[in-house]
């Protein structure tokens, strides 16, 4: 799926999507039982190696080729002073992000990560969510297609991270709106507002709210925007399409995928996210999502930063899944 040209195929696609391999992970499981350990006793470091297998098609699965992608974009609903920062900002990270200068480029570079950015419109903010849909039909398949477009289709693992002020009110309101619950639960500090910026955000995504109702697909991202939201979606549809396991970030990233969730819980099951966000909302989503953070570091940037920590993990699991000496190999027989 690289071009979406209407909603229709993407609820077909639930149909046709390719699943985990089941005998792959049998295999890759009854693998991890026959080294040198305990069984389990490596955790969910045995659960990540099986897991990758599983979508990888392969018993010893592989992370050669990783690519991050940050999709980058404005919000109309900046207009409210959600953020304390102005939306130049994400022009100059942005920037900052090809001169090798932001946390993503030192992780992606520790890690062996090629890093992509992908800017979408940044001079034409979505439309305030307030008064209107954020984004026409249009602009979200067209921000769908460029997510998609965007994937390495020889990549062995896909990391999503994002870039955009305002965007933490848009993925609060996502998830308000999904999942339903008093607004004030899914609303934190964004960027850094204090307790009347945090009011603010309430105040704003409880009027959005008020205008478009509950969503419970991707009319939530036409409702409440973004492109980069959008763009996240087409790129886990992308990658699901050539089973190609993704490591979402924290809780931008995670709201940018909750309409896809909303759509089939199905449509998740390749991917992982990569750490647990400090942004209040997180747990919430996470439990309402039912997926399991790799880690809990008390961060809350954003750009993918916990997605690319989270890849060490992996990294260390596939390491001692493929590499790790079996009882018969190790000449242990008397257990």
């Amino acid at each position: 799926m690289e071009n979406f040209s209407n909603l229709k195929m993407i609820n077909d696609f639930v149909n046709t999507m390719p699943k985990r391999n089941i005998a792959i992970e049998a295999a890759a499981r009854a693998h991890q039982d026959k080294l040198t350990k305990p069984p389990g006793s490596l955790g969910m470091l045995e659960d990540l190696a099986v897991f990758l297998a599983s979508w990888q098609s392969k018993e010893r699965p592989i992370i050669e080729n990783a690519q991050a992608i940050i999709f980058a974009g404005n919000h109309g609903i900046c207009e409210h002073g959600v953020s304390p920062y102005p939306q130049e900002v994400t022009h100059l990270m942005v920037s900052n992000f090809e001169n090798g200068g932001a946390a993503m480029n030192q992780l992606c570079s520790l890690n062996g990560v090629e890093l992509k950015v992908k800017s979408l419109s940044l001079d034409t903010p979505t439309q305030d969510f307030t008064q209107t849909e954020a984004m026409s039909m249009g602009e979200l398949l067209d921000a769908m297609s460029e997510g998609a477009l965007a994937i390495n289709k020889e990549a062995n693992i896909i990391l999503l991270g994002d870039m955009g002020i305002g965007n933490s009110t848009v993925s609060s309101a996502l998830a308000a709106s999904i999942f339903g619950g008093n607004v004030a639960e899914w609303v934190g500090a964004g960027t850094g507002a204090n307790k009347k910026g945090i009011s603010r955000k309430i105040s704003v995504i409880e009027a959005g709210i008020s205008k478009h109702g509950a969503c419970a697909d991707l009319s939530a991202i036409l409702a409440f925007g973004g492109r980069e939201q959008a763009a996240i979606c087409g790129a886990i549809l992308a990658a699901r399409s050539a089973s190609i396991p993704v490591l979402l970030d924290g809780f931008i990233c995670t709201a940018a995928a909750a309409p896809l969730y909303a759509i089939s819980s199905s449509l998740l099951d390749h991917c992982l996210v990569g750490h647990k966000s400090e942004e209040p909302g997180h747990p919430k989503l996470l439990q309402a999502m039912n997926k399991k953070p790799i880690l809990d570091l008390d961060m809350r940037l954003g750009e993918g930063t916990g997605a690319a920590l989270a890849l060490s993990i992996l990294k260390g699991a596939v390491a001692c899944h493929n590499h790790m000496a079996t009882f018969e190999a190790a000449g242990i027989t008397n257990l």
